[in-house]
Order: C-alpha cells, then sequence, then structure tokens
C-alpha cells in the first residue's frame, strides 16, 4: 500500500520576510563590516544601522555605512519582489527612531519582471575582484544600462575610459593611499578588520581576498596596523586604476543620510548587474574618504555634486567569496 504524505505546510509571511534577510545579508559594504541589523514586525521589515561597526577615522559621518545600509536595502527589497510580493519602502529621516534606516512593508502580490530575476540570480555570484583586471572592453550596452540603473536609484554614474583621466584619477588615489597609511589612527581602525584565512570570523577582509597565503595572513593584520605601507600600496592602486577597462564614481546630486541610501541602492543594483554580465567590481574611495581630494575629484570630473564611491569595472579571475554572518546574527 502506497502511503502518500501530506503535502508540506506553507512558509509564514514572517517566514518569508526571514528568509529575504538572508539575501540582504549577501550586500557589499565597506571593509566588509556588514553595518546593518533588522527587525520583523508584522507584514514588514525594519533596517537599522549597526553602529557597533562603524569606522569612525574613515568614514566620521557614517556616510560609506550608510551607503552600505542602502545596497541591503535594495537586496531585500529585491528579493521580497521575487517571492511575487510587493513593498512600500519609507526611508526614515536620521534621530527620527532608534537608528532606523528604512521600512519595508509588503504591500499585497507581485510579478517580478525578467530583469528582477535577472538580477535577483546574481546576488551569489557578485564578489569584490581586488586582483588586475583583463585588458577586455566592458561591453557598451552594459554601460548604457549602469547609467539607466544609477538613474533609477535616484544617483548617477560618471564612467571614465581615457587613458589621460584613469592617469588623473590614480594620482588622486595614490595621494589617498599615502595619507591614509601614515594616519596610526587609520591603520589601527583597518587592523582590525583583517583576519588570517583560517579565522572563525564572518566579516571583515580575509587574507585570500588580497592574494595572501594562509601562514602569511596570521600577520597581515599586524603589518598594517604597525607600518606606513603608503608608498607600496599607492603603487599597487595605481596599476590598478590605470591597468582596468574602466573606472566609475557614482554620485548623488545631495550629501545628505537620504542620499547616501539611495547611493546604495543604486550601487547594489550596478554591482549585480555586472555580476549577471560576469563583469568584477573593486573599490577605490580613497579619494572621496578624504575632503580635500574629494573635492579634487569632482573638478576632475566636472561635476558640482557629490561623489559618494569610486570603482574599478572589469572582467577578472574568479575569485572566493568573503565571509558573511549569517542571518541569525543580524535580527533583533
Amino acid at each position: 500500500m502506497t502511503t502518500i504524505a501530506p503535502p508540506k505546510p506553507s512558509l509564514t509571511l514572517s517566514d518569508r520576510l526571514l528568509k529575504m534577510v538572508g539575501h540582504a545579508v549577501m550586500a557589499p559594504s565597506g571593509h566588509n563590516t556588514q553595518p546593518w541589523l533588522f527587525r520583523l514586525k508584522p507584514g514588514q521589515v525594519e533596517l537599522l544601522a549597526d553602529l557597533s561597526r562603524a569606522c569612525p577615522v574613515v568614514d566620521p559621518c557614517n556616510r560609506e555605512l550608510t551607503i552600505s545600509c542602502g545596497a541591503a536595502l535594495f537586496h531585500l527589497k529585491l528579493a521580497i519582489h521575487c517571492d511575487s510580493l510587493a513593498t512600500m519602502v519609507r526611508i526614515l529621516p536620521p534621530g527620527r527612531e532608534e537608528n532606523v534606516i528604512a521600512r519595508v512593508m509588503v504591500a499585497g502580490p507581485y510579478a517580478p519582471s525578467d530583469d528582477e530575476q535577472q538580477l535577483f540570480e546574481a546576488i551569489p555570484q557578485r564578489r569584490t575582484n581586488r586582483f588586475p583586471f583583463s585588458k577586455q572592453d566592458v561591453d557598451p550596452q552594459l554601460q548604457t544600462e549602469w547609467i539607466n540603473d544609477a538613474k533609477s536609484e535616484g544617483a548617477w554614474i560618471h564612467l571614465i575610459h581615457s587613458d589621460r583621466e584613469k592617469h588623473a584619477l590614480a594620482d588622486l588615489i595614490s595621494e589617498g593611499d599615502r595619507e591614509q597609511a601614515s594616519d596610526k589612527r587609520f591603520r589601527h581602525e583597518l587592523a582590525k578588520w583583517i583576519h588570517s584565512n583560517t579565522s572563525s570570523r564572518r566579516d571583515g577582509i580575509p587574507g585570500y581576498s588580497q592574494g595572501v597565503g594562509d601562514f602569511a595572513s596570521h600577520f597581515g593584520w599586524l603589518a598594517v596596523r604597525t607600518f606606513d605601507w603608503g608608498d607600496g600600496q599607492a603603487a599597487k592602486d595605481r596599476q590598478l586604476a590605470e591597468g582596468s577597462p574602466l573606472l566609475a564614481v557614482i554620485g548623488t546630486n545631495g550629501d545628505t543620510p537620504a542620499d547616501w541610501v539611495a547611493c546604495g541602492q543604486a550601487l547594489a543594483k550596478i554591482l549585480l548587474r555586472g555580476a549577471a554580465w560576469s563583469v568584477d567590481a573593486s573599490y577605490l574611495n580613497q579619494p572621496i574618504e578624504i575632503p580635500r581630494l574629494r573635492a579634487k575629484l569632482s573638478k576632475l570630473i566636472g561635476t558640482m555634486a557629490y561623489p559618494q564611491i569610486l570603482l574599478r569595472l572589469g572582467h577578472g579571475r574568479e575569485v572566493k567569496p568573503t565571509p558573511r554572518r549569517g542571518v541569525e546574527d543580524v535580527i533583533l
């Protein structure tokens, strides 16, 4: 006699939203700090900034932290949409509620577009690739889509192709490397997020992401903390910038927390679009993290607006993902 198994119970809305948080935590963040928390309420998810993961030396106003939270917000919305649920999002002003960045409310059924499905499927494929890229050009159609992606989230992207502009930008990056590495406070802060390849930590920057072997990775944090490595890093980053087929500045017309959230959402969409096209990215944010260099960068690209993120883009070798905290670590 054949026994028919009873149907599996369908997930509750809360269970579905909890599952969606698992996609949100795959978003990019500076130093892989993952500075976010989530709180589930009936029919909604709140996204909060985890200020215990702030980097006050390099990011004194929590600008980059808020951009990272904006990226997590985009991942969360995208995942909910691809679970056939519509969303209504409210960005909350700073200080209104305890570190709450946004509230995402379920607003009924939803039919995700093919484009959303493509971006969603790229979430586990997205990586920060810190290694040199090939000389292969980035497809012009993808570049056009990136421009539209930035606009759709309330941001803009300036693409840099010419060797002259790359060289000028590499000068700013190198200057930023030297200035940051000469600051003991910066080195100590960065060292906190660097760990060995065998560490059990689920955040930060493991040695393998920088091409460091297992043995040497045990001492990476100490070297970063102790020595002024600015000249060496400046030379390395110059090669990466000038050797990449494309550089890009993502920015906004304002420079408020709401603009930073918008930039984060644009960043996430652009990176997922790139991953769907097998195009890699990494950050060269030094000129934006130092105010006087940020002003020079604005002048260089001919804008009165606010640069927020500097990327290099291209086709690179396959790299391992960096560690991620589990959902249980980020739910309040």
